[in-house]
């Protein structure tokens, strides 16, 4: 079997944003495992409006081109890295509205997350694994928490992320969890599309 095509989204689209940091290390770890075909997908290259669609893509074809557009992204991939900010002890709106615009894309896919902010993002990522269920998503026990201080060193103190002790193990943790279960639901998949075509 092929290595997982894994797509790290960042999940925010802000002028003043972190998130393409934490998203480029992910990439640079994933390249040097060897098992994982990573990307970064940035939201800021897909400007969707709000979504306003007669229904889910499961249910009714996109109208948006952007959004279409989004969907054949989404669709290239085996697993997910979502890389989130905590706003207000949620996820960002840009984030939960480029969910929205994909269904059957997400589904029998596995999903990791990497948080950051005072409480290293746990609060959006809890909320991230709910939406991350009714995509039909399976997501990982490990998940990267940049905790405050730590964020703020990277941010703005010019810290490294391959730095911070923690944060090692966490990212090797979750991205073993990530190909393990991305290339069983891969191979179920296969399955599925062989029966269906019998």
């Amino acid at each position: 079997m092929s290595k997982p095509k894994i797509a790290i989204v960042i999940s925010t689209t802000r002028a003043a944003r972190f998130g393409h940091k934490p998203a480029q290390w992910i990439k640079d770890i994933a390249a040097r495992r060897g098992d994982i075909d990573a990307e970064i997908i940035d939201l800021r290259d897909f400007p969707m409006p709000f979504f306003d669609e007669v229904a889910t893509n499961a249910w009714a074809p996109t109208q948006n081109p952007v959004g279409q557009r989004w969907q054949k992204k989404v669709a290239e991939f085996d697993g997910y890295v979502f890389v989130t900010a905590e706003y207000n002890h949620g996820i960002p709106a840009v984030l939960k509205n480029a969910l929205d615009y994909a269904y059957p894309e997400w589904n029998k896919k596995a999903a990791a997350f990497v948080g950051y902010g005072a409480v290293g993002g746990a609060r959006a990522i809890e909320q991230l694994r709910l939406v991350a269920a009714e995509l039909q998503m399976a997501t990982v026990r490990s998940g990267v928490y940049i905790q405050g201080a730590d964020f703020m060193g990277v941010w703005k103190e010019g810290k490294e992320l391959r730095d911070i002790g923690y944060l090692q193990t966490g990212v090797k943790d979750m991205l073993d969890q990530l190909v393990w279960w991305t290339n069983a639901l891969k191979a179920a998949r296969q399955r599925d599309e062989v029966a269906a075509a019998a």
